[in-house]
């Protein structure tokens, strides 16, 4: 059904061949959802799609769990599945695991001018068939969507972590060169199992260097904020706990290399043709920014992932990547960075603990006092957006949209509404116990904000009018007024009505993860084996 999986439709059948060639049966050993967070943006099914990742992860224990198997590969693409397959396989970590994924579709429609039509429509100065026709001019064919999101980001990082071959992150589906790489990956799964001689498994590849090299790709590109949840759930399936405080020391010392939608204009082709990964990663590899003594199943070094895939006829091979940049507007060397931090800030103070992406903010809109204007739905902002109550500065808390509340959905749906109001002149930001897109814009936003509303959070005891203050600079998220700062935990905190997000649309199958799932820090997870680390043996317990 959707087209960044398509694709993946007619893997199994090309996987078998090369597989038996190497001696090997290739089988299907099971299938896990793969939702689109595009389709269901603003809708019920969103407040389902954080689950997913972990409804995912344990689909893929299911599917691995008959223990018939020397190797895996899984396919994968977009936002929650990748994340998902990698918790579940890492249960697993005696097998090799390798990733297929789609690539993205040729480039539509340009990322701004998409953009802008949707700003049009929330102002409502075009109709639905313009918006729909831009919509279908930039999703346009099969494959993964082009601007640098959570999908993309995640092909970034399983590039970084060594469980892609060289290369295949961005390389468009239904060409030669992704059928011949789709080959290539099964013959490797082949030669890395502990049958032969290079044994490379899942649980040696995933360790804390590796885990860093992913935190590094992503703020040298610019990635995902969904991945502030992502990493956490995969290092704690791994055995590790990282959280915001190394994300953001990370983000001050990692130069930010690429120029991607929503950072500019370009998209992940653009970036792709620039040099892309090839060049990113012997650019940090060079400047000493990455661990290269990793165990990479898809290659026998991560500095061989410095290289890009060539077909010359049927023969695939690997190249060295572009010594230069081949468009610095896209792709910059490391001593030429476009800024020289990740743009990925935690921000903390009385109302709660944080992050947000300033990435792609201007440096003006970064700093914003305003006073409150409180919302317990999105719907609510954008009824009161289209009533013209939004004609001023202020900080718009949106808040019981944590994981426990309502399933953390993400709120993208507000970013053309809050774009129109900052680009009329007024100071305007977002603070929510909610997520926002992967895609997150120029409207400074302080996100995943800890602890959530209906765990009694500083937010829920928020009122209109409240001065807030929103630093990203500096790392802020507070109360203005010292009077309204000492007067917060005095207050009773708000009560919201629930009962429309827990019903319908199967969402009333998920109460169990809603009552479990732990805080965004920790990587809103709703497995219970992987919320809490294993504890730590006394001096008196034996270790096994």
């Amino acid at each position: 059904m959707l087209g960044a999986h398509q694709p993946l439709g007619a893997y199994p059948a090309i996987i078998t061949r090369p597989g038996r060639e190497a001696g090997a049966t290739a089988q299907i050993a099971g299938g896990v959802p793969a939702m689109c967070d595009g389709v269901t943006q603003g809708r019920p099914g969103m407040e389902l799609s954080l689950f997913s990742r972990d409804l995912i992860a344990m689909a893929t224990a299911m599917s691995l769990s008959h223990n018939m198997f020397d190797a895996v590969i899984c396919l994968g693409v977009c936002d929650k599945i990748v994340p998902g397959l990698l918790i579940g396989a890492l249960r697993f970590g005696h097998l090799p695991v390798l990733f297929l994924p789609a690539g993205p579709m040729p480039s539509g429609l340009p990322n701004n001018e998409k953009a802008r039509v949707r700003q049009l429509h929330a102002e409502g100065k075009v109709g639905r068939d313009k918006l729909l026709d831009a919509e279908s001019a930039s999703y346009h064919s099969p494959g993964t969507c082009t601007f640098y999101g959570t999908a993309n980001s995640n092909q970034m990082m399983m590039e970084l972590m060594g469980l892609h071959l060289p290369g295949s992150a961005f390389i468009n589906p239904g060409t030669p060169l992704r059928e011949a790489m789709v080959k290539a990956t099964a013959r490797r799964a082949a030669q890395i199992t502990a049958l032969g001689r290079d044994y490379r498994p899942l649980g040696e590849a995933i360790d804390a260097r590796a885990i860093v090299n992913a935190i590094v790709g992503l703020h040298a590109t610019g990635g995902s904020t969904n991945h502030t949840l992502h990493i956490f759930a995969i290092a704690r399936a791994a055995g590790l706990i990282v959280n915001w405080d190394d994300f953001e020391a990370l983000s001050r010392v990692t130069p930010l290399l690429a120029k991607i939608y929503p950072n500019g204009p370009a998209d992940v082709n653009h970036f792709h043709a620039a040099g892309g990964m090839g060049f990113l990663v012997r650019e940090l590899l060079g400047a000493g920014w990455l661990h290269g003594d990793v165990l990479t199943p898809g290659a026998d070094s991560l500095a061989d992932f410095a290289r890009e895939p060539v077909l010359d006829g049927d023969t695939l091979s690997w190249r060295d990547a572009p010594e230069t940049s081949l468009d610095t507007d896209v792709l910059r060397p490391f001593d030429h960075p476009v800024a020289n931090d990740g743009g990925l800030r935690v921000v903390s103070g009385v109302l709660g603990r944080g992050v947000i992406k300033v990435s792609a903010v201007k440096p003006e809109h970064r700093r914003v006092t305003a006073p409150a204007l409180v919302f317990d739905t999105q719907d609510g902002l954008l009824a009161a957006f289209k009533a013209g109550e939004l004609e001023r500065d202020f900080v718009a808390v949106v808040r019981f949209q944590g994981p426990r509340a309502n399933g953390m959905p993400e709120l993208h749906k507000l970013t053309p509404t809050l774009g129109v109001l900052q680009d009329r002149g007024f100071k305007v930001a977002l603070v929510t116990d909610g997520r926002m897109s992967g895609a997150s814009g120029k409207v400074p936003a302080a996100i995943h904000v800890c602890p959530e509303a209906l765990e009694g959070g500083p937010i829920a005891r928020v009122r209109d009018g409240d001065l807030i203050t929103v630093d990203a600079d500096k790392g802020v998220l507070t109360l203005a007024r010292d009077d309204e700062a000492a007067a917060l935990a005095s207050r009773p905190a708000a009560v919201c009505d629930l009962t429309s997000s827990h019903r319908g649309l199967g969402r009333e199958l998920f109460a169990g993860f809603r009552m479990i799932a732990s805080s965004a820090e920790e990587g809103a997870l709703s497995i219970p084996g992987l919320c809490e680390p294993d504890p730590v043996p006394s001096a008196a317990e034996p270790v096994s």
